[in-house]
This record gives C-alpha cells, sequence and structure tokens, in this order.
C-alpha cells in the first residue's frame, strides 16, 4: 500500500474515532510455536505509528522478535459495526520503568480520575517494560454501509451484473 494512500485510510474520520476510543485493540501475531494468537492490548497511536507496551518476558515479545509482522483490529459492536484493519511490522526496545506511551494508553481505559493511582501501581510494578512499535504497512476502514469487505462488494457487483 502507497503511503499516501495509508495515511489517508488512517486519518478517516472512522479510523480516528476507533483509534481515539478506549477500545483496545487485538493484536494478531505469530506464537515462536508456529500458531497464530490474538490479544487484546491496549495503545497509543502516535500519528505515525501505534505503541503497545508489555514485560519484557512476556510470550508476545519472544515472538515478536522471530517474527515482527503484526495485524490489528479495532472495531465496534453495534451495528452496522466501524472496523479499522492495520497490517504492520514490530520493532521491540526495553526501556527502564514505565513509558510514556503506556501511560497514555492506560488513560482512554482508567480515565484522568483513574490515571494517578493507576500510575502509582504500575511504576511499583514495572523494573522494566518493552515498548513494541508497530509501523503500519496496509490499513481498510470498513463500515458495513458504504465500505465493505472486498469479497462482499464483489459479490453485490456480480449480483448487479447477473441482474442487468
Amino acid at each position: 500500500m502507497q503511503q499516501a494512500d495509508l495515511i489517508k485510510v488512517l486519518n478517516d474520520p472512522i479510523a480516528q474515532e476507533l483509534i481515539q476510543s478506549p477500545i483496545p485493540a487485538r493484536m494478531a501475531y505469530t506464537g515462536i510455536d508456529g500458531f497464530p494468537r490474538v490479544i487484546p492490548i491496549g495503545f497509543l497511536w502516535d500519528g505515525a505509528r501505534f505503541i503497545v507496551c508489555t514485560v519484557p518476558h512476556s510470550p508476545k515479545v519472544r515472538a515478536l522478535r522471530k517474527d515482527p509482522h503484526v495485524a490489528l483490529t479495532i472495531d465496534t459492536v453495534e451495528f452496522p459495526p466501524h472496523v479499522l484493519l492495520v497490517r504492520g511490522t514490530a520493532s521491540i526496545e526495553t526501556v527502564d520503568g514505565v513509558p510514556p506511551e503506556y501511560l497514555e494508553a492506560a488513560r482512554k481505559q482508567v480515565g484522568d480520575a483513574g490515571l494517578p493511582a493507576f500510575e502509582a501501581q504500575v511504576r511499583a510494578l514495572y523494573q522494566q517494560m518493552s515498548r513494541i512499535t508497530i509501523v503500519p504497512t496496509w490499513a481498510k476502514v470498513l463500515d458495513f454501509q458504504t465500505r465493505l469487505p472486498r469479497p462482499v462488494e464483489e459479490l453485490l457487483q456480480r449480483q448487479i451484473a447477473n441482474r442487468a
């Protein structure tokens, strides 16, 4: 996907609504055993990259060091659903303490009022964290009104062509 097209998708109002919402992303990656994994995870979007943080010895860190390809999905449960699909490449950096991106991502879930207590808890818990930076290489927004999955669009086009 061309960079300009990628930026256009990620700046789409529905994409931004999902990115700014408290909805966690679901991150898919390949485990070290070769089997797929999907986990819910808080994230921060910095305008160019998705950032997630975790403990350095987590299975996802080991797996992403072996194979950095990931997919993210952020979606709603209301009908019609809004969906942001992202594919990208992850890089990992181990940092001392709690990365500021982790706290900003958490703010979406715990709110401004809950952040001080949350921050005190995590600062007491984590000596180090792994900052996983995901650079998007592909993205798509679905709204199930004007933007559908490609196979559904193709099916509708065939039905329209058959009626003509």
